[in-house]
């Protein structure tokens, strides 16, 4: 952005190679804007008043937002908090943990609340609650854990129906999270099995909400690309946000020596047929095994390059309880 202190601005990065002609004009207007200041002329106020609705047309195109997931440890605090915190433009409901082979899908909140005695139908409340604060709030399926995973194209329609009913525009009596409307669906499928028949569960999902609210679909693939779990799925053109996993995968996660091979993944993950993708990273040391990037070294080694992409995002965290501990995007947001 640029800030305004007394007679010095500071100016907001913008992408260069995707909006050049912006890009030169932002530091002369700079120039002209200290002149006058300096000169006290007459125009100034105009000049400022142009300078600053420039200026917020530039930062409005280069802003990324913040995504976090929530709901696998408790002293992360409440849903409602996550989105009071007023740091996050997407907060991830993790997990819908099983699905397929025909069982009943079932959605682990950790310690938060139990689904099973419908002790989660309050978290309605703070679902609107963050949905009133322009906050998107999305189903994550899968996770880590063993669990879930799709036989047959008819089993990947009935979890995507499942999926509807209970937790986006349909019906059903039995609806986990009560009566409130989540905004999409996270793909995050590390395990199981059944990767041929996912694009089968995205075109549900994206049939379902033909002609009503739209459902946002979102995935959180490795970084190695293509994804192994994941590539039919995000093949389909249907998914919104792509959040790449950045870590525990030292093939392409960032390294300050040698970054050249998580550039060469984020140019092939930015190829994707996706609305914006995301650097995908933990918020703390603890919260993966690798590929923890200091706020600090993202700031000036990682957000510069990731931001020349007309196709950036901005950035995902895992997740909400390392970031509340290590305020990892408290610092990096201004930039983001």
């Amino acid at each position: 952005m640029i800030g305004l202190y007394g007679n010095h601005c500071r100016v907001c990065m913008v992408r260069d190679d995707v909006y050049p002609k912006l890009y030169k004009l932002v530091p002369k207007l700079v120039r002209i804007y200290q002149v006058k200041i300096a000169m006290g002329n007459k125009t100034q106020k105009v000049s400022i008043l142009f300078l600053l609705n420039f200026v917020a047309l530039v930062c409005s195109i280069n802003a990324g937002d913040i995504v976090v997931y929530w709901g696998q440890n408790e002293k992360e605090g409440s849903l409602s908090a996550t989105c009071n915190s007023g740091l996050y433009k997407i907060v991830n409901i993790a997990f819908l943990s099983r699905f397929g082979g025909g069982g009943k899908p079932e959605i682990n909140l950790a310690g938060h609340c139990d689904p099973a005695s419908n002790g989660c139908k309050g978290l309605s409340k703070d679902i609107k609650n963050c949905q009133r604060s322009g906050i998107k709030v999305i189903l994550s399926i899968g996770g880590g854990e063993k669990g879930y995973s799709l036989s047959s194209e008819a089993d990947a329609r009935s979890v995507a129906d499942y999926i509807w009913n209970n937790f986006l525009g349909g019906k059903s009596g039995s609806r986990p999270l009560g009566d409130a409307v989540l905004d999409g669906v996270d793909f995050d499928i590390e395990v199981g099995g059944g990767a041929a028949f996912y694009p089968v569960l995205a075109n549900r999902l994206s049939q379902n909400s033909k002609g009503g609210r739209k459902v946002y679909l979102t995935a959180a693939p490795q970084c190695p690309f293509p994804d192994k779990e994941q590539n039919r799925a995000l093949s389909t053109g249907l998914f919104d946000y792509v959040w790449v996993q950045f870590y525990n995968n030292a093939p392409c996660q960032f390294d300050s020596a040698n970054p050249s091979n998580f550039k060469k993944s984020w140019n092939q993950w930015v190829s994707l047929n996706a609305t914006k993708i995301y650097v995908g990273l933990p918020a703390s040391r603890s919260a993966a095994g690798s590929g923890f990037v200091p706020p600090q070294t993202l700031i000036k080694q990682v957000l510069p390059f990731v931001k020349r992409s007309s196709k950036y995002g901005g950035v995902m965290l895992w997740d909400r309880a390392s970031d509340k501990q290590t305020r990892y995007s408290t610092i990096i947001k201004p930039t983001v």
